[in-house]
Parts: structure tokens; sequence; C-alpha cells
């Protein structure tokens, strides 16, 4: 359970492999020991991910999840909940997709629905039954700036962004009173392993800088973070160009 100083104990991971999950995870463990699950597909990058946060003094749990399955958020989150409480839940898998592809392949738009609105708002309910019959828990769900107006050179991932965005919100406020929360999280462009080889865009950031968010956002008992803050000025100004403005920006 969080203690009177927000510090955590256990901490599960969805997309293990995420480096914003594995960042989060290591500032967790700067200031304690804890349990961390990291859910995710076997592969080696998992297995990394769990010696490094062993390494780091973590109590390392691996389960399995695929997005892809149906069945996996409810045997995840009951293998997760098997070794004790989950205090916060990090939500932090998706893809990027190929914009050009995705315009052009109905099999790819279903696909990416299903990896990043579908499967996560699945995982959201299944976390928010759990957390509520154990009484307490902070579900971190990591959305993008890029959902609150979706952009003609992303508009396929940005509207999945913007979809569970919306389902995360919606979801934080029907848990009110019950001693769950969620945490929203809209970061801008992240240097991370999902944007390798693309420029960066302004307002750069980094998965550790997403990570502190979080904890200060956790332990502040906020619903929703912008990383970095500027970019809550620069979207609520975006979201009021006129489209035929909108439709022109380099962006």
């Amino acid at each position: 359970m969080i203690d009177a100083l927000g510090s955590v104990g256990s901490l599960l991971l969805v997309g293990g492999t995420s480096d914003i999950a594995a960042a989060t995870a290591h500032r967790y463990l700067a200031e304690r020991p804890l349990r961390v699950v990291v859910a995710a597909r076997d592969t080696p990058r998992r297995a990394a991910v769990a010696a490094e946060l062993a390494a780091a003094g973590a109590t390392v749990q691996v389960v399995d999840f695929d997005a892809d399955d149906p069945a996996s958020p409810a045997r995840m989150v009951a293998e997760a909940a098997a070794g004790g409480d989950v205090d916060v839940a990090v939500v932090a898998f998706g893809q990027l997709g190929d914009q050009q592809q995705l315009a052009a392949d109905p099999d790819a738009v279903a696909a990416l629905a299903r990896v990043n609105y579908v499967a996560p708002a699945v995982v959201g309910t299944v976390l928010a039954q759990h957390m509520r019959a154990q009484g307490h828990g902070v579900i971190v769900a990591l959305s993008s700036v890029a959902g609150e107006r979706p952009r003609a050179s992303n508009f396929v991932y940005g509207s999945t962004k913007a979809g569970i965005d919306a389902f995360y919100s919606g979801l934080g406020d029907s848990l009110a009173g019950t001693g769950v929360s969620v945490l929203v999280v809209r970061p801008g462009f992240v240097r991370s392993k999902m944007t390798e080889g693309l420029d960066d865009a302004p307002l750069a950031t980094t998965p550790q800088a997403v990570a502190e968010a979080i904890v200060a956002g956790v332990r502040s008992g906020r619903h929703t973070v912008w990383v970095p803050g500027a970019m809550r000025v620069v979207m609520s100004g975006l979201r009021h160009v006129p489209r035929a403005l909108f439709r022109r920006l380099p962006i």
C-alpha cells in the first residue's frame, strides 16, 4: 500500500518493456525497494528489463501479457495480484504505426486500434475491478498530446490516443470515492525506442522526465499531467486554431 509519505510498495508495469515503464520503476526504486511486476510478451527485452530492475533492488515478478489476446488482461492481473496488492499500475503499451500504410490498409488500422485502444480499455476495466476489491490503488494511463487534436500526419495513432484518454478520464471519474484513482499522462514527443529514427518534435522529452512526472502526479493525487508542462499551454492553443488553418500547419 502507498504509505503516508507517498512511497509505493508494489508496481505493475503493463507493457513492461516500454522505456517509460522501466524508467518509472527505476524512479521509484531510487526511493526504496519494492515489488515490480513486469507484464509483457516473452522477449529478450522483457528478460533484460527484469534483470535491470532486480539489479536495482526490486523484487521482480514476470508475467505474460499480449495485447492481441482478449483473455490476456484478466489472466495478467490475476497473476500479478497473486503476489500481493497492486499499489500502482502503469499502462504503457502501444504502437505508433506508419500513417502512410495505415491510410491504405484497413487491417492495419484495425490492428492498431486493438493494441492502442481496445486492449488498454480492457486492461483498465480489469484493473479497476481488482483495485476496487482491494480498496486502494492508482492506475496510470500513458496517453499522448497526439490525442488532443489528431493531425493529418498521424491521425490514426492520434485518434486511438484520443479514445484511450477519454476512457481513462471517465474511468477516473467513475472511481471517485472508492479509494482508487486514475492518472492520465499526456507526454509530447518522447525520445524512446518507439520514436527511434524520427526527428525530434518541439519540446521533446525523455522517459526519465515522464517517469518523474508520473511519480509526482501519483504522490500529489493529480488526475492529469502534461510532459513537459508547457505542452498544456501549447495544446490549449492548438485546440482553438481554426480548422482551415490547422490543416496547413507543418505538424
